[in-house]
């Protein structure tokens, strides 16, 4: 490692002294890396990795030689923060609902001195706006000021499929025009602004490189992502957790019938207290996994509060499996915490070299990429290797390809309820196959996120978050 990074930081006329101040440390440490006296702690190999612009496997005993094509992906762009991943919010949407109201938020406060809003929704938004409340949040966030909202549903050639625009006016004149896209799990970005787009915090963006430093180090997945995020990771993750329990037991205790016009009945409670006087092991395991999947499902397409894994549509599969395994073998926190870790570090795989959003490549893209964020999150709680992980949450997704995104009337109720409760068992049965076949896979979790994101351009735009095609078409 040691002449690696001597070489590097020579070809880029760098002294020990100037490169140590670029990635915060003392020249004698740099002296003592290159000497091979000690080697940098990880966070310090991300920011030699970022310094030299080179991948950080690069850097690692046995990593690929100066000059030859990295093993990686090339020009790896690296990943955003966990924090810009997992987001506790109001439901039903993370693209519709959550991402328009932080856009509403934002605008309004750069126009202070306006007296009313003007919002038009294109794409997606426009196509299924009104059944996820997408006009109802805007115009409760912008109030007291009145904002009308306007649905453009054939306006041409997009950004993004989630993208509208925001006016501004006083006494009639306009004050300012944003136009603004969001693209899944809460996420917005505002065209013509590099700086709403949040840092890319991990060097790395493929499983096989983010593997390479672990097997280097000698790390679990979770403590890569504790040594990149640094100690605000698990603060935070404990505030999802405790989020993600409150929007299940809220859910478990809640009847009546879900708002929309669909008059689909809360069943969470019912599935979860209702059992057989024979019921096996088995068949109680799944009765409750389901519940809870349901029970959030359902909070989420009330407008409770919820957490994005990754994305509102699809939060109950993660946490559903997580709870019933903390209940069933009394699990304490912590374990949790490293579990959620590592689904996020897969989930945040996805959404940088894919996507999560259900209007760019349909529901593998949510409940595809939920699945797989389990079932890595389960590998990581029954203490499965590197492999092992991988393979589960390349199952998980293997097997949601080409699913369509096909909302009845344009809520998240159905089929969208009932998939979490279905993605959620997959997970576990991902995990079990996993365990005892890993040694034999032929695929990589990388290529089949490579083989979603093209799948999901190959899918119909009737078939993303439309409501145009498939089951939406039944009109209940």
């Amino acid at each position: 490692m040691g002449e690696i990074i001597r070489e590097l930081r020579k070809k880029r006329g760098l002294s020990q002294r100037a490169l140590g101040e670029r990635i915060g440390v003392s020249n004698r440490a740099v002296s003592k890396w290159e000497s091979g006296l000690c080697r940098p702690a990880l966070g310090s190999l991300a920011a030699l990795a970022r310094v030299l612009g080179v991948p950080m496997e690069r850097l690692l005993p046995g990593g690929t030689p100066i000059g030859s094509p990295s093993s990686a992906i090339e020009g790896e762009p690296g990943m955003e923060s966990l924090f810009e991943l997992y987001r506790i919010g109001r439901g039903p949407s993370s693209s519709h609902t959550m991402g328009p109201e932080r856009a509403a938020l934002a605008f309004s406060q750069k126009h202070p001195d306006a007296d009313s809003f003007l919002a038009i929704l294109y794409g997606s938004l426009a196509k299924t706006g009104r059944g996820h409340g997408t006009d109802r949040v805007l115009v409760r966030t912008l109030a007291p000021k009145p904002c009308e909202v306007r649905f453009l549903t054939d306006a041409g050639v997009l950004p993004h499929e989630n993208t509208m625009d925001l006016f501004a006016y006083r006494n009639g004149q306009e004050l300012g025009h944003s136009r603004v896209m969001s693209v899944g799990g809460g996420r917005i970005v505002w065209e013509g602004d590099p700086t709403s787009v949040p840092p890319r915090v991990y060097p790395l963006s493929t499983f096989d490189g983010i593997a390479a430093v672990c097997r280097a180090e000698g790390l679990r997945l979770w403590q890569y992502a504790e040594a990149i995020e640094g100690d605000g990771l698990f603060p935070m993750l404990r505030a999802v957790w405790r989020a993600m329990c409150e929007c299940i037991e809220r859910g478990l205790g809640a009847s009546g019938v879900l708002p929309g016009g669909l008059d689909v009945l809360r069943r969470a409670r019912k599935l979860y207290s209702r059992t057989h006087i024979d019921e096996t092991p088995e068949t109680r395991e799944n009765r409750e996994v389901c519940a809870y999947a349901f029970a959030v499902g359902e909070e989420n397409a009330a407008g409770g509060t919820v957490v994005t894994a990754p994305t509102c549509g699809a939060a109950g599969v993660l946490p559903a499996v997580l709870y019933y395994e903390q209940k069933k073998r009394g699990l304490g926190e912590e374990r949790i915490l490293r579990a959620l870790a590592t689904g996020g570090l897969v989930g945040n795989l996805i959404k940088t070299r894919a996507s999560i959003s259900g209007a760019e490549c349909g529901c593998q893209a949510e409940i595809g990429s939920a699945c797989a964020m389990a079932a890595a999150a389960l590998g990581e709680l029954f203490g499965l290797g590197l492999d092992e992980i991988e393979y589960a949450a390349e199952i998980a997704i293997e097997h949601h390809l080409g699913l369509t995104c096909d909302p009845i009337g344009g809520l998240v109720q159905i089929p969208c309820i009932e998939r979490n409760a279905v993605a959620a068992m997959r997970a576990k049965n991902a995990v079990n196959l996993s365990s005892f076949l890993s040694d034999s896979r032929k695929l990589s979790l990388d290529q089949v996120i490579q083989t979603m994101k093209k799948t999901g351009r190959d899918i119909d735009p009737a078939y993303r978050e439309t409501s145009e095609g498939g089951l939406a078409r039944l009109g209940l």
